[in-house]
C-alpha cells in the first residue's frame, strides 16, 4: 500500500487528506494530521472522498451534445464548443446574458479564478456559488 497527499475536494477550507492505494486503485482515506486546517480530522465527506472514483458511473471524458444526442468527444472539442458558444451568447445578448456559478468542491484560489474569468473577460458581475460545508 502507497498513500498520496491530497487536498479534500468536498468544500473549500483546504483539509489535507492521504489516497491510500493499493495495486492501483484508491482504497482508503488517511487525514494528513499536519495540515493546519483540519489537523488530522476530517469530516464525514472527506472520509468517503474516494468512493465515487471507481464507480462504473462515473464520466471518464467529456461529452457534446451532437444530433440531439450526447457523444464522447476530445477536451479541446469540448473547451473549444463551450468558449465559442459563450462569446456567442456575449455578443449576441450582452455580458448580462452569462452568469457563472462555482461548486465548494473547488478551492477557495480555483474559485478566485473562475470569478476573475467571469468578470475581466467576460465582462459580467453574475457570479455565484455554493459554499455549503
Amino acid at each position: 500500500m502507497s498513500r498520496h497527499l491530497s487536498v479534500c475536494p468536498f468544500c473549500g477550507c483546504g483539509c489535507n487528506f492521504y489516497l491510500v492505494t493499493q495495486a492501483g486503485r484508491i482504497v482508503g482515506i488517511e487525514p494528513s494530521p499536519a495540515n493546519p486546517v483540519n489537523k488530522g480530522m476530517l469530516c464525514v465527506k472527506g472520509w468517503n472522498a474516494y468512493e465515487f472514483i471507481h464507480s462504473p458511473d462515473r464520466l471518464t471524458s467529456p461529452l457534446i451534445r451532437k444530433d440531439g444526442k450526447l457523444v464522447e468527444c476530445s477536451w479541446e472539442e469540448a473547451l473549444t464548443t463551450v468558449a465559442s458558444t459563450m462569446e456567442t451568447i456575449k455578443d449576441t445578448h450582452g455580458p448580462q446574458s452569462l452568469a457563472f456559478l462555482s461548486s465548494a468542491k473547488v478551492t477557495n484560489e480555483e474559485n478566485y479564478l473562475f470569478m476573475k474569468m467571469a468578470r475581466a473577460v467576460f465582462k459580467t458581475n453574475n457570479v455565484d456559488h455554493c459554499a455549503r460545508l
